[in-house]
C-alpha cells in the first residue's frame, strides 16, 4: 500500500458536510442530558447508588472514548474507515435509544457505554476520513470547521435537551435515532478512500506509529484539561458571583461556545502561519482568558475571560490535530488519530476531577482555574520551543 495512491473520486463539499454533521453526534452524547440529569435524580431517587450512577449517565461515552478511540484506529487501519464508519452509526443508535425502553439505572448507564463505543468509532472514522479526502489548506479549513460545528452544536444540543426533557426525561433519547439518516447518507456519500481496499490476503502488516507522536499525544492531554475548564466551570464561577438565572448562565455560556467557533474557524484562515506559531498563541489566549476568569468576581470580566479562554481552546484543537498528524502515512492516520482523540477524551474525563482536587488544595475554584491557566501559559512557552527547534532541525 502507498500513500501516494489518489481516490477514485475527488471529495468535495458533500461529503466535507456530512462529515462535519457526523462529527457532531459524540457532543450530542456529552451535553444533550446534561438539562434533564435533575429529573432523571428524581425519578431514580437520592438513594446512594442513584446520586452515583446519574451523573456517570453523562460522562460515561467520554471515558469509553477515551479507552476505546486507539482500538478504533487499529480497525479503521486494517479493515478500512467506511466499514467502521456504518457499524458506529448503528450501533449509535441501538444504545442512544435503548433507555427509552429500559427501566434500571445500571442498565441505562451500561447502555450509555455503548454510546460512547459507538461515538469512539464515529469520532476516529470521521477525521481520519477529512484528513484522507482533502489535503493542505483545504484540509486545515475542515479541521477547522469540525470543531466549529461542534462548539455550535453544543449550544443547539443543550437547548433542545431541556426542551424535549420539559415533560419527560427520556424524550431528548429520541435524538439519537438521527444517526439512521447519516447511516444512509454515509453508505450513500462516503467512499473507501484509496490504498485501503487491497485483499485480506494481500494485506501487509501494520507500519508502527513514529515515536514523534508521542509528545503531541502527551500534550494534547493538557490541552483536553484546559479546553474543557472554562465549559464546565464558568456556569459555577458566574454562580459565585451572583449570577443564578439558568437563561442568563445559558446565554454567556453560548458566547463562550460562538467565541470557541470563532477560534477553530480562525485556524483554517491562517494555518499556513504554521503550529510552531499557532499552538503557543493558542495556548497563551486559553491561559490568560483562564487566569483572569478565576482571578475576578467581576461578571463582565468573568465573562470576558472566558471568551478569551474559548477562542484560544478552539483554536487549539484543530492545530493540535494537525501536528499529531504531521508525518502520518496512509496506513498510520487511523491508529495516529484514535490516539490523538484518546489523549483529548481523556483529558476532558480527568478534568473536572482535577479541578476538584485543585480546589480544595488551594481553597477556591477561582485559585483552581488560574492553575489551569498558568498551565497552559507554560504549555505555550514549551510548545514554542520544541516546535521552533523541531523546524530549525528539519530546516
Amino acid at each position: 500500500m502507498s500513500d501516494t495512491l489518489t481516490p477514485v473520486r475527488q471529495a468535495g463539499r458533500t461529503q466535507g458536510f456530512l462529515l462535519m454533521f457526523m462529527s457532531c453526534l459524540p457532543v450530542l452524547g456529552a451535553v444533550l442530558l446534561a438539562p434533564v440529569l435533575p429529573r432523571m435524580q428524581d425519578h431514580f431517587g437520592d438513594s446512594g447508588a442513584a446520586t452515583a450512577l446519574v451523573p456517570l449517565s453523562l460522562t460515561v461515552p467520554a471515558l469509553m472514548i477515551a479507552l476505546l478511540a486507539p482500538f478504533a484506529g487499529r480497525i479503521v487501519d486494517t479493515f478500512g474507515r467506511k466499514r467502521l464508519l456504518l457499524t458506529g452509526l448503528a450501533v449509535y443508535a441501538v444504545f442512544g435509544t435503548a433507555p427509552l425502553w429500559l427501566d434500571g439505572l445500571a442498565a441505562i448507564v451500561l447502555s450509555r457505554a455503548g454510546v460512547g463505543v459507538a461515538e469512539a468509532a464515529i469520532m476516529t472514522c470521521c477525521t481520519t476520513l477529512i484528513s484522507d479526502y482533502f489535503s493542505g489548506t483545504e484540509r486545515d479549513r475542515w479541521l477547522g470547521m469540525q470543531t466549529v460545528f461542534a462548539s455550535l452544536s453544543a449550544t443547539v444540543f443543550f437547548a433542545l435537551g431541556g426542551a424535549l426533557g420539559a415533560q419527560d426525561w427520556r424524550n431528548p433519547f429520541w435524538l439519537y435515532a438521527s444517526s439512521l439518516l447519516f447511516l444512509v447518507l454515509a453508505a450513500a456519500l462516503i467512499w473507501q478512500p484509496a490504498g485501503e481496499n487491497a485483499p485480506a490476503g494481500e494485506r501487509t502488516p501494520l507500519p508502527p506509529l513514529p515515536r514523534t507522536l508521542a509528545l503531541p499525544c502527551a500534550v494534547s492531554v493538557v490541552g483536553g484539561i484546559v479546553f474543557y475548564t472554562p465549559i464546565v466551570e464558568l456556569p459555577y464561577l458566574l454562580d459565585a458571583a451572583g449570577i443564578t438565572a439558568v437563561p442568563t448562565i445559558g446565554a454567556f455560556t453560548a458566547l463562550a461556545s460562538l467565541a470557541t467557533a470563532g477560534g477553530a474557524y480562525t485556524f483554517g484562515r491562517v494555518s499556513g502561519r504554521g503550529t510552531a506559531t499557532l499552538l503557543p498563541v493558542a495556548f497563551g489566549l486559553a491561559g490568560i482568558g483562564l487566569v483572569v476568569l478565576g482571578a475576578t468576581s467581576v461578571v463582565p470580566v468573568i465573562v470576558l475571560g472566558a471568551v478569551i479562554a474559548s477562542a484560544g481552546t478552539g483554536l487549539m484543537l484543530p492545530t493540535l490535530l494537525v501536528w499529531a498528524q504531521s508525518g502520518l502515512t496512509f496506513e498510520q492516520r487511523g491508529r495516529g488519530t484514535g490516539l490523538w482523540t484518546a489523549a483529548l477524551f481523556l483529558g476532558e474525563f480527568v478534568c473536572p476531577l482535577l479541578v476538584i482536587a485543585f480546589t480544595g488544595a488551594l481553597g477556591g475554584l477561582g485559585a483552581a482555574v488560574v492553575l489551569v491557566g498558568a498551565v497552559a501559559l507554560l504549555l505555550a512557552l514549551f510548545t514554542r520551543r520544541v516546535l521552533t527547534r523541531d523546524v530549525a532541525v528539519t530546516a
